[in-house]
Formats: structure tokens, sequence, C-alpha cells
């Protein structure tokens, strides 16, 4: 069912069938108890009469009624009665000059200790009368039958007015909400469909197209501002990554175009074994340059996956292995990597990717700083922002240092910075999302000279 079908079915006709079918079910209420109250009056003017029909002179039976100086006022509302003898015979009527439609000319009483019967009648008219019949014993003890008979007119005159009037609010109500709920219902679905439009777009990867703005509070509102949010992101990846294709395939020609120039200059005439030898070797470092390149495109790449294989372990001892590790490499560029880590710093991580990106900091480290330089990593257990525990990994070179501008920048791949420590190709890139796949961060400190790197991982101890 459609949205605006929807909101006209449980929005307006529902509501209004459930007022039809109140005003309905009030208007049998109201009879009933219009009819009981009238009942109780009539039992209660039988009562009355009952215990004073045979205190007239001689024992003679009479009416109250008829004996009212109110009687004219009152007759247009006010019950009739019959008393009738033993026989059946009518003895006294009030008032003398109105017989009911439909009343019996005899009616004989009932069995000692009959019940009242109470019965409604209908005259041709179609007015409806309510009467009631009680048998009476006189002073002798002798049964007769008193009747007592009232018009329902005004009983039906009323409940017919209050349904009149119930279902002219019914409809008015029904009209109401039926208006409303179409304005709604269109208002509604105008946000749903730009929407929808939106989403159909981006299906089909218009990534260009803008999200519809809607300033509504409600749960619509808050998905138009989370979609606008994501299709944000989506167009600031889609640009990352065609910024990351571009820039790999740049630095992709740069050594397939060496290795080129290489062969085809090799085969332009007859080299010598030595020449030969050179060329090839040539070639040989520009297919490792290649194939390194690649191996960092993929380790991005899974980096990017966010597939953490995360279990507890401590970081100071990965420290100490990737700063191991790194030695080789700095003596021969004599570097000195020293390591200041406690004995323990536990933490839940992947420990591959967290080597990862520790040995790429550290390969970035060692390069950039100077001969006879230091480069310093630093575990420490700290307390977050948040109040949080976490695990600190400073790595800091003596390099010519990263300038403010540059330190957020440093962290894309194939980030440029002349003379500046964070010119890493995908190193620093690689770090920075192992560390936000952990619900880390990774990020450029204050210090001079040379740079720091910090990295941040959520830890479950707290901080000694």
């Amino acid at each position: 069912m459609r949205l605006a079908a929807r909101l006209w079915v449980l929005g307006a006709l529902v509501p209004s069938a459930a007022l039809l079918v109140a005003v309905l079910v009030a208007g049998r209420f109201l009879e009933d108890q219009l009819e009981g109250a009238l009942d109780q009056a009539l039992l209660s003017q039988a009562a009355i009469e009952s215990v004073s029909l045979f205190d007239g002179p001689g024992g003679a039976p009479h009416l109250h009624l008829q004996d009212s100086p109110l009687g004219a006022q009152v007759r247009a509302f006010a019950p009739s009665g019959a008393l009738h003898g033993p026989s059946g015979e009518l003895l006294v009527r009030s008032p003398e000059d109105h017989v009911p439609e439909g009343a019996p000319a005899t009616l004989r009483p009932g069995p000692p200790g009959a019940p009242p019967s109470l019965e409604v009648r209908r005259t041709g008219s179609g007015e409806r009368l309510r009467v009631l019949t009680v048998t009476v014993r006189s002073a002798g003890g002798d049964p007769h039958a008193l009747q007592m008979t009232a018009s329902l007119a005004q009983v039906d005159a009323s409940v017919a007015a209050f349904r009149e009037v119930g279902l002219v609010v019914v409809a008015v109500l029904a009209a109401a909400l039926l208006a409303l709920q179409t304005f709604m219902a269109r208002r509604l679905s105008l946000r749903v469909n730009r929407l929808a439009g939106h989403m159909a777009a981006l299906r089909e990867g218009d990534l260009e197209a803008p999200p519809p703005r809607d300033e509504g509070q409600d749960e619509i509102g808050d998905l138009s501002r989370v979609v606008a949010a994501a299709t944000d992101r989506l167009r600031a990846a889609r640009t990352e990554q065609e910024r990351l294709i571009a820039e790999a395939a740049h630095e992709l020609r740069t050594p397939l175009t060496l290795v080129r120039t290489t062969i085809d200059l090799a085969l332009r005439r007859r080299r010598t074994p030595e020449e030969l030898e050179q060329a090839l070797g040539v070639a040989r470092d520009e297919v490792d340059r290649l194939a390194t390149l690649s191996s960092r495109l993929l380790d991005l790449a899974s980096a990017r996956r966010g597939h953490w294989d995360r279990s507890p372990g401590d970081v100071a001892q990965v420290a100490r292995e990737a700063a191991e590790a790194a030695r080789a490499d700095a003596e021969l560029r004599g570097v000195l990597v020293h390591l200041d880590a406690p004995a323990a710093a536990p933490a839940s991580f992947d420990r591959d990717g967290l080597r990862q990106a520790l040995d790429n900091l550290l390969a970035n480290a060692v390069r950039h700083s100077p001969r006879g330089g230091t480069v310093t990593v630093t575990v420490a257990r700290a307390t977050g922002a948040d109040g949080l525990p976490l695990v600190r990994i400073s790595v800091r070179d003596e390099g010519p240092g990263i300038p403010p501008e540059l330190r957020d920048r440093i962290f894309e791949p194939f980030a440029r910075g002349e003379g500046v420590s964070g010119a890493a190709g995908l190193g620093l890139a690689i770090v920075r999302d192992v560390l936000r796949g952990h619900g880390g961060r990774a990020y450029v400190a204050e210090t001079a000279p040379g740079a720091t790197v910090i990295l941040e991982l959520p830890s479950g101890a707290a901080p000694a």
C-alpha cells in the first residue's frame, strides 16, 4: 500500500469509522438509560398509586393523577393510568378523556405475587408506548390490575437528536481528517520521493546530485541528514579513490617507463656483456620498485577493508619486535633506534596489522633521519580525552620535520611534502587506516627538531 493510501486509511477512514461506531454505541446506551429512567419513574408512580388506590370516600378506588392540581400542566409528558377490577372491568382511568391507543377494554389481574410487567407497544402512527402492568389488592384482598402507560416519543426524539448531532460531528471530523491526511500524505510523499530519487541516483553511480535538503525534525528529516552525510562521504571517498588511482598510475608509470627505456637502449645496438648487465641491473631495480609499490597498494586496500582479528596482547612486545627489525636498515644508514617501553602495555588489537603500521612508521622515520641521528620509540599507558584507557606509541625522528599545514594531509596516499619527514607515499596512509580500523587514531605532535608521529590505541586496562 502506498504511503498516501495508508495515511488516508489509517489516519482518516479508520478513525472516522471508529467515531461512527462510537456514536451509534453511545446512542444505544443513551436510549437504554433514558428508557431505564422512564421505567423507574413508572414503577415509582405505580408504587405511589398502589398504596392509596382505595382510600377514597367509601373505599371507592381512585387514581391520584386525576386529583392533582397540576394535571393539566403535566399531561403532555405524565403517564396515564387505568385500574381494572378483579373481573377485568375498567374501574377508573386518568385522564378520563385519554385512552392510549391499543389499550385493552378489559384487563384481568395476574396471579398473586406476580412481578410487574413492562412492555413496549407501538401505535399505528409509529409512536412507542411504555406500558407497566401491576397487580394490586384492595383492602378486602381482591386483586386489581393497575396499568401505567407513558409515551417514549421524547426519549426517541432525544436519541434521534443525539445521533443526528453525532453523525454531523463525525462527518465534519472525517472531512477534516481526510483533508489533513491528504496534506500530510502529499508532504510526506514529496519528502520520501526526493529521498528515493536521490538514492536511485546513488545506485546509478551519480554522486554529484545534491542530496535533498529537509529541515524536518522527524525521522524522515533525520534520515535525510544521514543520507546527505553519507553522500558527502561517498563523494569524498570516490574523489580520494580517483586521486589514489591517478597517483598510483603516475607512480607506476615512472618505473615502467624507465624499464622500457633501458630495454630499448639495450636493444638499439649490440651491447657488451658488461653493458647488458648494467641495463638489467637498472631494470631489476625498477621492477623491485614496482613490486614494493604494488605490495604497498595491497596493504592499503587491506587496511581499508578493516577486517581485523583482534585479541588481547602486549603492545610493548610488538613495539620491541618492530624496533629490533628496523635496526638492520637503521645501521646501514647510520641511525640509532632507541626504544622506551614499559614491561607490558595490554590492549586488544590485530597483531599483524599493528606490526605493519609500526614497520611503516619506523621505516619512514629511519629514511628521513640524518646520519648519526636517533629514532626514539616510546610506548606508554595513558587516558584519553573521553576518560577511557589507551596505549600511546610515539615515534620521533631528527629529520626536517613536518610543517603544521601538512600535518593532516601527510596521512593521505602519495602525500607530497618538499623536504619533510612525512613524504612517505603510502606508508603513513596505511598507518592511519590501521589505527582507524582499531578505533584509534594517528596524528603528528608538536615537536622540534624532527617529527613525532603518535599512535593511540584503545586499551582494556586502566593506565598505570
